[in-house]
């Protein structure tokens, strides 16, 4: 039997996908191979808070799982919404690498160090408002496209941005490390919940019990604590994956898996941050996540009347 897995068809889908391919190749002694998938997401050059951002990597990915065309299925965890899928599982989350955002910017300049009006490409509306946030004075430009192409906005012959953010485990995965110019503090930037995470998916109805079983051997403890409290947070605020939110959680390294601690941020309409942090046990992962949900809720409440000074 070879096990089919479903994946885009972007560079970095592929990488992600032969990476999770090599791992059920070795547990279950079977050939593997992709099945590769073009999602809407894929063929939809606009903006993805027009298209709807939520689901629109996945859901195509998940319909070839579904309908027997491949057996698994492999995402960006970020890009998977936090409502359940009707006959899917998510049987294992790896290992997740280097969450972070990162900077890639002209001569390797860092965020703090870029000119006043300096152009920074991002597609993400959370990325921008943190962006702005610390940055007030850049020109934050909306882009779309895979990691060359951004990459070539700022490294190409025809280069027409000053920097780009994006994720480190995407240029890491694609050997591309080498192109970060800067590492950017969560405290600075918190990554999308998921960031950095990949979501193994397979059929839940009818189930292939072996198959099942070697998949979820692939499933990281500590990874999958640390992003359902983030998903939990994503989902306790009624938003989608595109929405200006950021999560971050993680574990003690070592040792008994005992705590999460989760950090988040929510961008306002006027372009202010709500940042806040919480710790909890890690058995109860999804509640902290919602509790510091419930949390930044309250601080996005806009203030009373007498609290802003009105004269009413």
């Amino acid at each position: 039997m070879t096990v089919r897995i479903a994946t885009r068809r972007s560079a970095l889908a592929l990488a992600q996908s032969r990476r999770v391919a090599a791992d059920l190749a070795r547990v279950t002694g079977q050939p593997v191979e992709l099945v590769e998938v073009t999602t809407r997401g894929d063929t939809d050059a606009a903006p993805l808070s027009q298209i709807g951002g939520t689901g629109v990597f996945v859901t195509g990915i998940r319909q070839a799982v579904l309908e027997g065309r491949a057996d698994v299925a492999v995402h960006s965890l970020k890009d998977l919404p936090t409502a359940a899928q009707e006959g899917i599982e998510l049987a294992a989350v790896p290992p997740r690498e280097d969450p972070r955002d990162v900077l890639v910017a002209r001569g390797g300049a860092r965020l703090g160090d870029l000119r006043a009006g300096a152009r920074v490409g991002t597609g993400s509306p959370r990325r921008r408002a943190q962006v702005l946030a610390a940055r007030p004075d850049l020109q934050v430009v909306d882009i779309r496209g895979n990691v060359d192409s951004r990459l070539d906005r700022v490294l190409g012959p025809r280069a027409d941005l000053d920097a780009v953010v994006l994720a480190a485990a995407g240029l890491v995965r694609l050997d591309l490390a080498e192109r970060i110019s800067e590492h950017l503090d969560p405290m600075v930037l918190v990554p999308a919940p998921g960031q950095g995470a990949l979501a193994v998916e397979i059929r839940n109805v009818p189930a292939d019990a072996d198959l099942a079983a070697a998949v979820r051997t692939l499933d990281d403890p500590s990874t999958r604590v640390a992003v359902d409290a983030e998903r939990a947070l994503l989902a306790a605020l009624g938003v989608g994956c595109s929405a200006p939110v950021g999560a971050l959680g993680t574990v003690p390294s070592g040792g008994q898996l005992s705590t999460v601690h989760l950090l988040g941020v929510v961008a306002r309409i006027d372009g202010s941050l709500v940042r806040m942090s919480t710790t909890g046990p890690a058995d109860r992962a999804a509640q902290v996540g919602r509790s510091l949900a419930a949390d930044l809720l309250a601080r996005l409440e806009p203030a009373p009347a007498q609290e802003r000074g009105s004269n009413a």
